[in-house]
């Protein structure tokens, strides 16, 4: 790809990170899309190309490269977003306008019901967590502050990862959430999260003074360092695979926190709110999994279902 064309696409990455502001993780995202999208153009069209010489059978030949690599609809659909997006940008600074990046068609993504864990199994798991963590051990104790939390607020990996003492508020019960498009909001901690959370920093003392460690994080490793997204991971994971909880991810986590307030009787609106959707029909894929509850005890109970 020549030199300016690649100028483009790292002047849209700047414009994304300082303009608009996105997250460091959502920059990223679009720049390995767009380096696919480039790479694709370079072998497809060969040679000298342009951005605006683009055409609708490039656009599915783009298409079609990520089918073929196994990748999901979801994927496509994301990384297609990313070249209308860049397109857009194109438009509005370089005057370079593009009739088919407008007219390409996202991908059909089929509808999946989030995965959660029911109250029996969520017992399970919070039984398990607190047996472990009845020692005080550092270990266990933080583990069960990090599922208390997440069952509790129902915030992202990437928002507790990037928690800092300062956003706790255990006086008034709440928490400030960094989320996507570094929007803020607070959201309110349970009282059981709140006590775990407790007896979570009065152990995490003993590493905070460890050289190098990092001070304002609120989740700490072994050796002081902020615990990264990869090892929430694998905290959350063991505790699944202990009891059995097998197809489930550090997400499930946030869809079991909505559908049980959904299921209590929340209102739809708070829950958007409190889970920071920007859409509310972001939020509705949680009553449908309540739907298809229902009607499953429906075809168990009734005499003639």
């Amino acid at each position: 790809m020549p030199a300016p064309q690649r100028q483009e696409v790292a002047e849209f990455l700047t414009h994304l990170a300082k303009e608009r502001d996105q997250s460091p993780h959502t920059v990223k995202a679009y720049g390995r899309d767009l380096a696919a999208f480039t790479e694709f153009c370079d072998r497809h069209y060969g040679g000298q190309w342009g951005w605006g010489s683009v055409d609708r059978l490039g656009l599915r030949g783009f298409l079609g490269e990520l089918h073929r690599k196994g990748l999901s609809k979801r994927t496509a659909a994301r990384a297609l977003s990313a070249v209308r997006s860049f397109y857009r940008y194109l438009q509005l600074h370089h005057g370079i306008a593009n009739a088919a990046a407008r007219a390409a068609k996202v991908p059909k993504i089929d509808k999946r019901l989030p995965t959660y864990l029911d109250r029996d199994g969520s017992g399970r798991l919070f039984d398990w967590a607190e047996g472990r963590a009845a020692g005080d051990e550092f270990g266990p104790t933080r583990d069960l502050a990090i599922l208390e939390l997440f069952y509790s607020t129902g915030i992202r990996l990437s928002e507790l990862g990037g928690m800092n003492l300062e956003d706790l508020d255990l006086l008034a019960d709440q928490a400030k959430v960094r989320g996507k498009g570094r929007k803020e909001r607070i959201v309110p901690v349970g009282s059981r999260a709140s006590l775990a959370l407790r007896r979570y920093l009065n152990l995490r003392e003993q590493v905070a003074v460890l050289p190098r460690s990092d001070r304002r994080a609120v989740f700490l490793s072994r050796r002081g360092k902020r615990l990264a997204p990869r090892g929430i991971q694998l905290v959350v994971h063991r505790m699944f695979d202990a009891v059995g909880a097998d197809g489930l991810r550090v997400h499930s986590l946030r869809h079991t926190f909505a559908t049980h307030m959904l299921d209590a009787g929340a209102d739809l609106r708070a829950v958007q709110e409190l889970l920071g959707h920007a859409s509310l029909s972001t939020t509705q894929v949680y009553t449908h999994t309540s739907v298809e509850r229902l009607k499953k005890v429906y075809r168990q109970a009734h005499p003639r279902a």
